[in-house]
């Protein structure tokens, strides 16, 4: 008979802690009956490649309470027959986790099995229970005892782990620099992301359970979509991101937003309403308003854009009155839909890229145009570097990224004599120019404020069920 104080004392019930799983306090049944030891999970579902497979779930810690779900996520390690006491022979996931009493700590495998008629979450088994540790079947609570309190409290975000998350990244371009660093740096994160290719998505589109499906399959539920969406996709392209959003799924940026910001006079009409500071711009579409046209805006020189223009392609600049007048008409002559903008002068050839991420400029560049060449795109053979912005700057760049509702943006802006005007709200803001210019790594600060947004938190409780 082992010496019972010099043992480590278990109950037939004791509180346990899986702060691996996010789960701080849930009572558990221990059952030396039992070989391996058991999570009541539901919407279990294994992600991720074949070599490193992992598998995500819930866990509703408090007994009837099913409207608090915890999820959680961790590394598979096995697959196996269990046979419960009843007889039932079910194959079940396995994963490793660490278990804590009290002060200890110490890892156990875990199966997981979505079976509502288990009375308690958790069955710890003989193979979790080390030799020094001794159940006595007569006793129940021999360790500290926890609370169900922590998971209404603040307390519980401290908990939380950081959870593997499965990210789509919609793109028709899988192996462009924003692309590839999207799901290098996901990846290095831990994190299971996934290029999907927007032309190849196909939309269920129904009350009770709408879906988007891929290559032949509903696609899984991702807890994130980045968009990637090219100007020449933007209507198919936003109209997928409404179906993840009508699903629920978070996305970077929203379908409203992409579609506002693509559509350049839409655009400009949402920066005014939210008095943004821009150049004049005006837009007409009878040929006889040419010369008022002209005058809303000044003098010659001044630029003529095409509404859907992009990376600096369709944008003339008219130097003359002349060369204003011809170029409106033969954009009319296309019937092309275009503004005609006051030309920043002062601005020499140069504008400030702000790359905004959540609520803050995480990064500057000033863009300067290839010689004879009045636009400053990268695309269009200018150059970056990095810059210092000012608070002004900065806050014009913020306002413009929230008057879209976008999470994820490239702000540019022109400096004028009476401060900066917003040129542009890009959607879809390329990674290669900013991070290679400024050194930063852009594309995990698009996670970090991913991995705070779809964290999420259970619903407070008034009441809770007595111990």
């Amino acid at each position: 008979m082992p010496d019972l104080d010099q043992t480590f004392r278990l109950g037939w019930e004791e509180w346990v802690a899986l702060p691996k799983l996010g789960l701080p306090a849930l009572k558990a049944k221990v059952d030396t009956g039992a070989r391996t030891s058991a999570l009541h999970a539901s919407d279990i579902e294994p992600f991720g490649p074949a070599a490193r497979p992992r598998i995500r779930f819930a866990v509703h810690p408090i007994p009837g309470q099913y409207d608090l779900a915890i999820p959680c996520s961790a590394p598979i390690v096995d697959r196996r027959e269990v046979i419960s006491s009843n007889g039932e022979a079910e194959y079940r996931y396995v994963i490793e986790t660490q278990v804590q009493m009290g002060e200890r700590q110490w890892p156990i495998e875990v199966t997981l099995t979505d079976r509502g008629s288990m009375a308690y979450r958790m069955l710890l088994g003989r193979q979790a229970l080390a030799e020094d540790m001794v159940v006595v079947p007569s006793e129940k609570r021999c360790q500290p005892e926890l609370s169900y309190d922590v998971y209404h409290s603040a307390r519980l975000r401290e908990a939380q782990p950081d959870r593997t998350l499965r990210v789509a990244v919609l793109s028709r371009e899988a192996t462009n620099y924003s692309t590839t660093r999207l799901v290098d740096e996901g990846e290095k994160r831990g994190h299971v992301v996934e290029i999907i290719d927007t032309a190849r998505c196909y939309m269920a589109i129904n009350a009770m359970s709408p879906e988007v499906h891929y290559d032949g399959e509903r696609l899984p539920r991702y807890d994130a979509v980045i968009p990637r969406i090219g100007s020449s996709i933007t209507p198919y392209g936003t109209a997928v991101i409404r179906q993840f959003e009508t699903i629920g799924t978070y996305c970077v940026n929203g379908s409203e937003g992409i579609t506002a910001s693509r559509d350049k006079l839409y655009a400009h009409q949402i920066l005014a309403r939210h008095k943004i500071g821009m150049p004049a711009t005006a837009f007409a579409s009878s040929p006889k308003d040419t010369d008022n046209l002209i005058k809303l805006v000044g003098r010659a020189p001044l630029i003529v854009k095409l509404l859907e223009s992009t990376q600096g392609k369709g944008v003339v600049l008219a130097e003359t009155q002349k060369a204003a007048q011809s170029v409106i008409s033969a954009f009319r002559g296309l019937k092309a839909n275009f503004l005609v903008q006051h030309f920043v002068k002062e601005a020499n050839g140069e504008d400030i890229r702000c790359f905004v991420v959540g609520n803050k400029v995480v990064a500057a560049i000033k863009r300067t145009a290839a010689a004879g060449e009045f636009r400053s795109n990268l695309h269009q053979g200018g150059s970056a570097v990095l810059v210092r912005i000012t608070k002004a700057e900065r806050d014009t760049a913020i306002r413009a990224a929230r008057a879209f509702r976008l999470n994820m943006a490239g702000v540019d802006l022109l400096r004028s004599d009476d401060g900066a005007k917003v040129l542009e709200v890009n959607s879809s803001p390329g990674l290669e120019g900013i991070e290679k210019a400024t050194s930063k790594n852009i594309a995990a600060l698009v996670y970090e404020d991913i991995e705070k947004r779809v964290r999420p938190m259970p619903r407070r409780k008034r009441s809770l069920p007595d111990d």
